[in-house]
């Protein structure tokens, strides 16, 4: 089963599947993805519509203090370095971007809070420009899938992904492997991916 044909089979699957973090502009997708660390969208969620509502731009958190955003954030993990990092991205956005949010990969990964996969989350899903994120679920599902070895790192699983993916689907695959190993291919499932793709592929007659 090639690559092509997985994304087939999932994209049956999940046909209208967007990203499932809520924001209106790239700055609130740009905060969520920095809050999503080690915490489920879903809680995500839960906290920035209070957050949102009171600082809903660069320049209203940039002023905020780290007194007011953690009790807004207190129900997701790491919520007070979380805090720390939102409020001085925000500083940064004000201070060296016009409050705008930068659309370069290097330009975002130098704010406060933002890896190489926040800042391809916010490239691809922001502003439809071509990049894969690999977080825990799409490396998990990389390697057993056979996409990259298992000692390959985020990085380098990245750029296998990258090559076996055609570019206009690079957004498209990062959803639909995330979901896969969100809810079929999980940290607790050790089934073979292959087979659980199979009982797919019946399901919806492909």
């Amino acid at each position: 089963m090639t690559i092509l044909e997985v994304l087939e089979i999932l994209d049956k699957e999940f046909p209208d599947t967007q990203g499932e973090l809520d924001y209106t502009t790239p700055f609130q997708l740009l905060i969520a993805v920095i809050l999503s660390a080690q915490t489920t969208d879903a809680a995500v969620n839960k906290v920035t519509v209070e957050l949102f509502e009171k600082y809903p731009d660069a320049y209203a958190l940039s002023l905020a203090k780290q007194e007011d955003i953690e009790p807004i954030l207190s129900t997701i993990g790491l919520y007070r370095n979380k805090a720390k990092f939102i409020i001085n991205c925000s500083k940064q956005l004000v201070d060296e971007f016009d409050g705008v949010v930068p659309k370069t990969r290097e330009e975002l990964m130098t704010l406060a809070g933002v890896g190489r996969k926040t800042a391809n989350v916010v490239l691809s899903e922001g502003f439809g420009i071509p990049a894969i994120a690999v977080d825990t679920h799409i490396e998990r599902v990389a390697k057993r899938l056979k996409l990259a070895y298992k000692n390959d790192s985020v990085e380098v699983v990245e750029r296998k992904l990258m090559k076996k993916i055609p570019e206009d689907l690079w957004a498209r695959a990062h959803l639909l492997l995330l979901l896969f190993g969100r809810y079929y291919s999980t940290a607790r499932n050790h089934e073979d991916p292959y087979e659980i793709l199979e009982r797919l592929k019946e399901k919806h007659q492909l």
